[in-house]
C-alpha cells in the first residue's frame, strides 16, 4: 500500500468519524430533550447520555489522530521533495567539480610548458651573456699591452666590476647561501638563496645530534617558507611581502619577540627584501635575527652560524667584503665545533670565505680554503658528488683570473674526464659489447680509434659551466679556433651525448698542436 493510498484511506476515515460524531451530537440533543418533556426513569437516560457522550470522546480522538497522520504523511511529501531537490544539486555539484578537475589539469599542463619554455629560454639569455662578455674581451684583447697588465675581471660602463668567469655556485650572490639538511645526514645540498630555514638538531657526520636545545621549526612556518619561496620566485613581492609581514606580526603577539621562530620568520623577510636588493632594510632584519637566535639557542648553534652566512651574503653584495670576511670565518668556526671539520656544511662555508678572498685578491687563501673544501666533499659524499665538481671549477676560476692557465686547464679537463667517466654505461653493456668485439660482431657505435661509443649523461650545470670557462681560457691564450669549438659544445651539451668526448678531443689536440709549435733545440750539424 503506497503512502498515497494511506493518506487518502486517512482522509475517508477522518468524514466517516465527522459523520458519526454529527449522528451521536443529534442522538445526544434527542435523549436530552426526551427527558425534560417525559417522565421516563432520568437515570437511564443519563445513563444513555453519558455512553454518547464517551463515544463522541472516542470519535474526537479518532479524529485528531487522523488529522496527526494527514500532517506526517505531508511532511514525508515535503521531505521527500527536498531529498530529490538535494539529490538534484549534489549531481550538479559532482558535474560542476568534475568540469573543475579537468580545467585544472590543463592549466597545470600548462604551466608545466610555460615553465620548460622559460628555463630553456634562461639557458639561451644565460650563453647570450656569455657571448656578450666573451665579444667585450675580444675588443679589449686587440690591445696586447693593455692584456697583459689587466687583470682578468672586465669594468663595464657603470664602474662595476663584472666577472668573465661563469662560476659554479650560484650567480645572485659571490657567496651562495646557507641550507639546513633537514635529514641530518651527509647528503648533496642543492643551494638555494632562501635555504636558511629548516633546521632540526644538527647531527655530527657520525650521526649524533648536536645542538641540546630541540628547536625545530613548526610546520606551519615551513610551509609558510615554502609558500613565499614560490611568490618570491613569481616576482610575487607585492604578495609575499605582507604575508611575511602578518606572520611575524602573529608570531610577536603569540610567542614575543625573543622567539627562535620569530628569528625564523625575520630570516624569510630579509631574504624577500634581498632579492628586492632592499638592502639596508634585509641587514636590520637579520641583525636582529641574528641576536635573538644567539640570545635563544646560544651563540654557538648552527642556526647562528646560518644566520651569519646569510648576513655575510648580503655584505657581499654591497661588496662590504671585509665585513662578510668576518662572518663568514665566524660560521665557520660554529659549523667546525658543531659538526665536526669533515661535515659537508664546512666545506660549505669554506667554498664561501674563499669566494669573498677571492674578491679581495687574497688568492693564497683562495686556494688553501678551495684545497680543503674539495677534499672534504670527497671524504665524505664521494669522488663523482656534483659538489666536487662545483669546487674544483671554482678554484680553476681563481686560477683564471691569476692568469695561471696551465694549472685551471688541468682542471677543468679533470672535471670532464670525471663526469664523462661517471655517465658511461653499465658494467652489463660493457660485458656484451666486450663479447660482440671478441666474436667479429661490429657496428655503428664502433669509432675509428677502435674505442667502444658510451653514452654520456652528464651533470648539465657543471658540464656546461666548465666547457664555457675552458673556452674562455683559451680565449685568453689566443686560441681561438679551440674556443670556438669548446663553446660549440656548451651549446649542445643538453642535446648530444657525445660532446665531452668531443671536448676532451679538442683538449687533446689543441695540447698536441701546441708542442708542435713549440721550435725545437738547436743541434749541431755534422
Amino acid at each position: 500500500m503506497s503512502q498515497e493510498d494511506i493518506l487518502q484511506s486517512t482522509k475517508i476515515v477522518i468524514q466517516g468519524l465527522e459523520a458519526l460524531k454529527n449522528e451521536h451530537g443529534k442522538m445526544l440533543e434527542n435523549i436530552l430533550e426526551s427527558m425534560q418533556s417525559s417522565s421516563i426513569d432520568t437515570n437511564k437516560i443519563e445513563e444513555k447520555a453519558g455512553l454518547l457522550r464517551k463515544s463522541m470522546d472516542m470519535i474526537e480522538l479518532g479524529i485528531g489522530e487522523a488529522q496527526v497522520m494527514m500532517q506526517l504523511g505531508n511532511h514525508l511529501q515535503n521531505l521527500e521533495a527536498e531529498k530529490h531537490k538535494l539529490r538534484s544539486q549534489v549531481k550538479r555539484l559532482c558535474q560542476e567539480n568534475a568540469w573543475l578537475r579537468d580545467e585544472l589539469a590543463a592549466s597545470q599542463k600548462k604551466l608545466h610548458d610555460c615553465e620548460q619554455l622559460n628555463a630553456g629560454y634562461s639557458v639561451e639569455l644565460e650563453h647570450l651573456k656569455f657571448l656578450k662578455d666573451v665579444k667585450q674581451y675580444d675588443l679589449n684583447d686587440n690591445n696586447s699591452t693593455r692584456d697583459k697588465n689587466s687583470s682578468p675581471t672586465n669594468v663595464t660602463s657603470s664602474g662595476q666590476t663584472t666577472d668573465l668567469v661563469n662560476d659554479l655556485f650560484p650567480n645572485d650572490d659571490e657567496v651562495y647561501m646557507d641550507q639546513q639538511d633537514t635529514t641530518g645526514g651527509n647528503q648533496s645540498r642543492r643551494f638555494d638563496s632562501y635555504a636558511d630555514l629548516i633546521m632540526t638538531p644538527s647531527q655530527s657526520a657520525s650521526g649524533s645530534f648536536i645542538s641540546s636545545t630541540g628547536y625545530e621549526i613548526p610546520a606551519r612556518l615551513k610551509t609558510l617558507h615554502n609558500l613565499v619561496i614560490q611568490y618570491a620566485s613569481q616576482g610575487r613581492y607585492e604578495v609575499a611581502v605582507p604575508l611575511c609581514r602578518q606572520a611575524l606580526e602573529d608570531l610577536e603577539k603569540t610567542s614575543g619577540h625573543q622567539h627562535p621562530d620569530v628569528a625564523t620568520m625575520l630570516n624569510i623577510l630579509a631574504l624577500v627584501y634581498r632579492d628586492q636588493s632592499k638592502f639596508k632594510e634585509a641587514a636590520a632584519l637579520l641583525n636582529d635575527a641574528l641576536a635573538i637566535r644567539e640570545k635563544t639557542l646560544g651563540p654557538d648553534h648552527p642556526a647562528v652560524a646560518a644566520t651569519l652566512n646569510n648576513l655575510a651574503v648580503l655584505y657581499g653584495k654591497r661588496n662590504k667584503f671585509k665585513e662578510a670576511e668576518v662572518l663568514c670565518k665566524r660560521a665557520l668556526e660554529i659549523r667546525e665545533k658543531c659538526l665536526g671539520p669533515l661535515h659537508p656544511d664546512v666545506a660549505k662555508q669554506l667554498n664561501n670565505l674563499a669566494l669573498l678572498c677571492q674578491n679581495q685578491g687574497k688568492y693564497d687563501e683562495v686556494e688553501s680554503y678551495y684545497k680543503r673544501a674539495i677534499e672534504i666533499y670527497t671524504k665524505t659524499l664521494g669522488i663523482d658528488d656534483p659538489n666536487v665538481a662545483k669546487t674544483k671549477n671554482n678554484l680553476a676560476s681563481a686560477y683564471l683570473k691569476q692568469q695561471k692557465y696551465k694549472e685551471a686547464e688541468i682542471i677543468y679537463k679533470d672535471v670532464l674526464t670525471r663526469a664523462q667517466e661517471k655517465e658511461i654505461s653499465s658494467k652489463s653493456s660493457s660485458r656484451t659489447q666486450q663479447q660482440e668485439t671478441q666474436s667479429g660482431i661490429t657496428n655503428e657505435n664502433y669509432d675509428a680509434q677502435g674505442g667502444w661509443y658510451k653514452t654520456i649523461l652528464a651533470d648539465q650545470p657543471t658540464v656546461t659551466t666548465t666547457l664555457k670557462n675552458l673556452s674562455l681560457l683559451y680565449r685568453r691564450q689566443g686560441k681561438y679556433e679551440a674556443a670556438e669549438a669548446l663553446e660549440n659544445c656548451a651549446t649542445k651539451a643538453r642535446k648530444d651525448p657525445q660532446v665531452i668526448l668531443q671536448a676532451l678531443n679538442i683538449v687533446k689536440q689543441t695540447n698536441l698542436n701546441t708542442q708542435q709549435q713549440i721550435p725545437p733545440s738547436s743541434s749541431s750539424i755534422s
